[in-house]
């Protein structure tokens, strides 16, 4: 069995393949190619991480080459896109150079934006999906929650992720630079999600005039009620969703970043304007159409390499040190795995039940209590006694081994029985998997 990554990023892949393998967790398509995945007799878990920047699938498989060919020909069937070039684009990792790329991915070193903050909250979500259905099982979740461990580690020991561009931030640095200043410019934002809700914050620093849409209104509110909250000075609005017609057609700034699986503003929604606007799509699938207008100046999510440049200039040398922080993380999960095995440690609690039981046996002889004569016969006797004593105990251990409570009793008896050289489960576990117990 081995961790076995395909993935496609920013880095070998362009958005307008993206937007065709992009999965949404609301939608029952990625249930359903999840629970293919594992349904497949070579793929035992699995999880798909999608961002604006990435598809990643990531796995438990015991057959490295014919897992990969059935996600392939699975992602084929699904995407519309030749087998070929998708076995050409994707990167692929395998257990060390696996869990040091999933390492690295939740630790935002991989981002397009190097120390943004969002993909922490992206993998815990594509963990919890993927748990909820059954597809996440013990050992990609030992994987991630030593990701998290590892992440917070990266945040904790370097400034990587200090004072940190989002994508959103990027975009709206992007608008800066075209428009000079946001000052009192009318800017419209359409969606309510976690990206809209960073470009709101970022236009509002900025001091911008911002009109905040979303299909369910309730949701553009409560992004405008906490701002408004914590800003008394921010100029928000929310209009209906119904309204986007007229607001594309009357403001020049647009920033986009839907969740929605098809555009949502189609060549017809477009009428001419004597001004230039400036559009940032930031949503994968793309959010607007492919529109051959002057006037319309449209910025995608790969269009921000400028500022992704800079950003990556300025954190190197943090880079540099988180990834030491990944290499160390990587090599210390695999030893903490291969102190999970049960048989070395029913091993050691029946050679510790032995030692006790002859030191004993030796004092009593060497005291008197005990004829030297009936030595072998009172030791075969203490060894049937613990037998007897410690059966229960190691068939009870051996039918937890391999579940999610496995790890926590086998570290729990390892610290009882004194072996030091441990990690123990509680400081790596994450806390959606053990809160969803309850």
């Amino acid at each position: 069995m081995s961790y076995y990554i395909l993935s496609y990023t920013h880095k070998n892949t362009d958005l307008c393949l993206r937007e065709k393998l992009a999965f949404d967790l609301k939608e029952q398509k990625t249930k359903d190619f999840l629970t293919s995945l594992v349904g497949n007799k070579f793929i035992d878990e699995a999880i798909i991480l999608s961002t604006c920047n990435r598809i990643e699938f990531i796995t438990y498989v015991n057959n490295n080459e014919k897992a990969e060919g059935y996600i392939l020909q699975k992602l084929s069937d699904e995407s519309k896109i030749h087998l070929d070039e998708l076995k050409q684009r994707a990167d692929f990792y395998t257990d060390i150079s696996a869990i040091h790329h999933l390492f690295s991915v939740a630790s935002s070193l991989d981002s397009l934006v190097i120390g943004e903050t969002q993909i922490s909250g992206q993998l815990k979500s594509a963990f919890k999906f993927s748990y909820d259905i059954g597809c996440c099982k013990l050992n990609l979740s030992r994987a991630i929650h030593y990701a998290f461990k590892c992440a917070s580690s990266v945040r904790n020991s370097t400034n990587i992720s200090k004072n940190s561009v989002s994508v959103a931030g990027a975009a709206v640095a992007q608008a800066k630079d075209v428009l000079g200043s946001l000052d009192g410019i009318d800017t419209l934002v359409i969606g309510a999600g976690e990206m809209s809700s960073l470009c709101v914050k970022h236009l509002v620093n900025a001091h911008a005039n911002i009109v905040l849409i979303n299909r369910e209104i309730q949701n553009a509110q409560k992004i405008h009620d906490e701002i408004m909250q914590n800003n008394q000075n921010a100029r928000i609005k929310v209009e209906s969703f119904k309204e986007i017609g007229r607001l594309i057609n009357s403001i020049s700034l647009v920033f986009t970043a839907t969740g929605a699986p098809h555009s949502i503003i189609t060549k017809d929604l477009i009428s001419p304007c004597d001004f230039t606007r400036y559009w940032f799509d930031l949503a994968v699938p793309r959010d607007i159409d492919c529109i051959d207008d002057s006037n319309i100046k449209i910025y995608a999510v790969d269009d921000l390499q400028d500022i992704v440049q800079k950003n990556l200039a300025l954190r190197e040398e943090q880079a540099r040190v988180a990834y030491g922080i990944v290499g160390r993380y990587t090599e210390e999960f695999f030893s903490w795995i291969s102190t999970l095995s049960v048989e070395p440690l029913i091993k050691l609690i029946r050679q510790k039940a032995k030692d006790s039981s002859l030191k004993e046996l030796q004092k009593g002889i060497q005291k008197g209590y005990l004829p030297k004569e009936y030595e072998k016969n009172i030791e075969k006797t203490l060894h049937n006694a613990f037998n007897v004593f410690l059966h229960d105990l190691t068939m009870n251990l051996k039918s937890v081994s391999n579940t999610q409570k496995g790890d926590m009793i086998i570290e729990s008896l390892q610290f009882l029985f004194d072996d030091n050289d441990i990690k123990m489960t509680e400081q790596y576990k994450c806390e959606y998997a053990t809160d969803s117990k309850k």
